[in-house]
């Protein structure tokens, strides 16, 4: 059953520049962490990336992942969610990584696009929440 987002942790995914770690799973079942920049629309957190990287490719094949949001100013206060891949889209990949630049590093496009690279949103659905402070 789809959980919201935490109200007590939303300043780390609205306001404040707090990285995710993303864990996703290897075919052999190994876990694969990645530092992501995501946002929230809805009850749904968006990350977004480029078509054919290792995470990209785990969440096509296995849709469980988990985020963990670090405080940037306590990294004693964090929100792990755990949850469900439930779309994968190119549509809007590319506005949706300029706004993602314009939150974490105050420019209005993504600077570090690579030649002939696809951006990609998953949008997560959020099963299971927690926090510390």
């Amino acid at each position: 059953m789809a959980e919201s987002f935490p109200e007590r942790y939303l300043d780390l995914i609205t306001t404040k520049k707090a990285f995710a770690e993303l864990g996703t799973l290897m075919p052999d079942g190994s876990p694969q962490v990645t530092p992501v920049w995501c946002d929230l629309a809805g009850d749904t957190i968006r990350v977004n990336s480029a078509k054919g990287r290792q995470k990209d490719r785990n969440m096509r094949r296995d849709p469980r992942v988990s985020l963990c949001l670090l405080d940037p100013e306590n990294p004693y206060r964090y929100v792990e969610v755990r949850g469900r891949v439930v779309e994968i889209t190119e549509e809007g990949a590319d506005a949706h990584i300029d706004s993602l630049a314009r939150k974490y590093l105050g420019v209005e496009s993504y600077p570090y696009r690579q030649k002939d690279e696809v951006r990609v949103i998953y949008k997560i659905e959020i099963e299971h929440t927690a926090g510390n402070q």
